[in-house]
């Protein structure tokens, strides 16, 4: 059984070129999404991709039609595939039945992955170079300054005070506090 899907970015948009095309491939039912491809959570995919079952072609009219980005698509097609579902893309020509078709899916999956490669490594190297400037990530110290440490650490060490009086008098969570009384402890 083929099953096709359908999404139109704007409420303005009709529908009706894609549902014809769906037609004439031969889908028996479809599913309709009017809203924007960015967004997560489509419904009218969900359903259609509930609604599929092995030994069936999930068909699209456009590549784009179905996933957000090169990698959803692949994600997509890799979990269809998985279940035994074919997939048909009709504008481009793809069916996951034939050589070519399946030639190139995998190649999709290839430039995918080479991307994700790519987008690692230029990210790894941005960490590294901005370390090397004396940069570094993450959420800055409440506490700024050795003293107000020290300060923390005698006020948990007198316990004349109670950790929620020290807490507020510092402007820190407790959680927090203890870190700082943590990294006293841990080189002794």
């Amino acid at each position: 059984m083929k099953i096709g899907y359908v999404r139109v970015s704007k409420q303005e948009q009709n529908e009706e070129l894609q549902i014809d095309a769906l037609k004439a491939a031969g889908c028996d039912k479809w599913f309709l999404d009017k809203m924007t491809g960015s967004k997560a959570e489509r419904r009218g995919l969900i359903e259609a991709l509930a609604y599929l079952r092995p030994e069936d072609t999930f068909v699209v009219w456009k590549l784009d039609r179905a996933g957000r980005s090169l990698t959803h698509l692949i994600e997509l097609l890799k979990s269809l595939k998985e279940r035994g579902i074919e997939f048909m893309s009709l504008t481009e020509q793809i069916d996951t039945m034939t050589p070519g078709g399946k030639l190139i899916f995998h190649l999709m999956g290839a430039l995918a992955e080479f991307e994700r490669d790519l987008i690692r490594e230029r990210t790894n190297a941005g960490l590294a170079a901005a370390r090397a400037r004396g940069r570094v990530g993450g959420r800055p110290r409440k506490l700024k300054t050795s003293g107000k440490v020290a300060l923390a650490r005698c006020m948990f060490a007198d316990q004349s005070h109670s950790i929620p009086e020290i807490c507020a008098a510092l402007g820190i969570s407790r959680s927090t506090l203890y870190r700082y009384v943590k990294e006293t402890e841990a080189p002794t």
